[in-house]
């Protein structure tokens, strides 16, 4: 039996579905709002890419280690990104949250508080994980201040870790949150996400 096991997850008005191959259009939707495939420092896929981006997904949850989620508003089903728990570890009870990207009309709102909080709350409390682990390219540092702004706290970096999508090599940053930190970063983000905007 896989580690991460289907599931849906869902709070505020966000709901985290496995993805499929139905979200193909919405996925395709998402990335388009804002181009994000030009970010050199992202996931995110091309026009005419989707679909190999969700059959690469569905392979590796198949393998087990990777499992990824459809951002999704609970109330119409609309495509908002993706996101995953990835480099999942069943012998050491870790796993990684990670290619989140979100459609940019939703950047900078409460949707990635909310999914991380969901993430890290199922990871923790239902699959018993002592580590949640994030990485990012030491050059996006939008993404670096987000994992920051969750609580994680930065354990190094790998240098000359993995291509980017032009090519160039990056080095990685490195974060995790322990189980232990789990309870005090669970109340913030929830006291975040109920302070007026």
């Amino acid at each position: 039996m896989a580690f991460v096991q289907p599931t849906t997850l869902g709070d505020r008005g966000i709901a985290l579905v496995p993805l499929s191959l139905d979200h193909e259009a919405g996925l395709a939707d998402a990335a388009a709002d804002g181009e994000l495939w030009n970010l050199r420092v992202t996931s995110v896929p091309e026009p005419g890419a989707t679909r190999k981006y969700i059959e690469d997904a569905l392979r590796m949850r198949e393998e087990g280690n990777r499992f990824a989620f459809a951002v999704t508003e609970a109330a119409t089903g609309r495509v908002l990104g993706s996101t995953s728990y990835h480099d999942i570890l069943p012998a050491v009870k870790r796993v990684e949250i990670g290619y989140t990207w979100y459609r940019k009309s939703v950047q900078r709102t409460h949707v990635n508080t909310t999914c991380k909080l969901l993430m890290m709350g199922h990871a923790f409390d239902t699959l018993g994980c002592r580590v949640v682990g994030w990485r990012t390219d030491n050059f996006n540092f939008a993404s670096q201040n987000a994992i920051e702004r969750l609580g994680a706290k930065k354990d190094g970096v790998i240098r000359g870790h993995a291509p980017r999508r032009d090519g160039t090599i990056r080095d990685t940053v490195m974060y995790s949150l322990a189980a232990g930190e789990w309870p005090e970063v669970k109340a913030h983000l929830q006291y975040q996400l109920a302070k007026p905007r």
